[in-house]
């Protein structure tokens, strides 16, 4: 059986020649991306292709998962995030996919990794910057120095609003990217243990994984959840002034 970190390696699927040393091959990872993008416009399109009044099963979902989004940034940015619903809904749906497809057997989880998980909130944080760079001009920079702050303390604090301000991404990535690690490291290594554990029959430790199972897709839906909330939440103060 292989180990429980093997599952996070990265393995080319078409082998690519490098260019500049760098290497472009299409490795698990992009294609568990590319299987995300794919199930998640396939599931949109066919929930929405017939769209009732009294609405499907596949319909209901769908208008449940735009309404969390929505209700979510109506929420945290109020009516000025309405233009930024595409960006928020996207983001929400490519976590939460790389989330759950990282559970299916033979599957990869790619927001398990720094690098891709990283480049995603990098991206993120550049986008609250353009918007707000956007929609109050040079007034965005008082995010380090709010208005009526005594000028005296200005050496400490915008420092330190600098700092916190550039460990958002990796605030963002750590927390998504070591809670996917650690659960299904968890998994793995439990799984492990059904087939020593077969002198009970194999139904008390099968039983006990397929909970594990279900408690990890609540878990990934979660994680899902609180990285594009606290994105929101990186989006209101850089449109809303402190």
């Amino acid at each position: 059986m292989s180990g429980p970190i093997e599952q996070f390696e990265i393995k080319p699927v078409i082998s690519l020649p490098k260019v500049d040393g760098i290497d472009l091959s299409f490795t698990n990872s992009s294609l568990f991306m590319a299987l995300g993008v794919v199930a998640c416009s396939v599931f949109f399109v066919a929930a929405m292709r017939k769209r009732s009044l009294i609405p499907t099963k596949l319909q209901s979902v769908a208008e449940i998962i735009y309404e969390l989004i929505t209700g979510m940034v109506n929420e945290m940015v109020g009516p000025a995030g309405k233009p930024y619903v595409p960006f928020i809904f996207t983001l929400f749906m490519f976590v939460v996919l790389g989330n759950l497809l990282g559970l299916l057997p033979y599957s990869f989880t790619y927001t398990s990794h720094f690098a891709a998980v990283g480049s995603l909130s990098v991206f993120s944080i550049l986008i609250t910057v353009f918007v707000g760079l956007k929609k109050r001009g040079l007034n965005w920079f008082t995010n380090f120095f709010p208005s009526g702050t005594p000028i005296a303390i200005a050496p400490i604090l915008v420092p330190i609003e600098i700092i916190s301000f550039c460990s958002k991404p990796f605030s963002l990535t750590v927390r998504l990217t070591v809670n996917m690690m650690v659960g299904h490291i968890m998994l793995k290594v439990i799984a492990g243990f059904i087939y020593s554990l077969s002198f009970w029959g194999g139904w008390l430790p099968l039983v006990f994984i397929s909970l594990l199972t279900v408690f990890e897709m609540g878990i990934a839906v979660l994680q899902a959840y609180i990285y594009t909330i606290l994105t929101c939440v990186y989006l209101n103060d850089a449109i809303h002034a402190h």
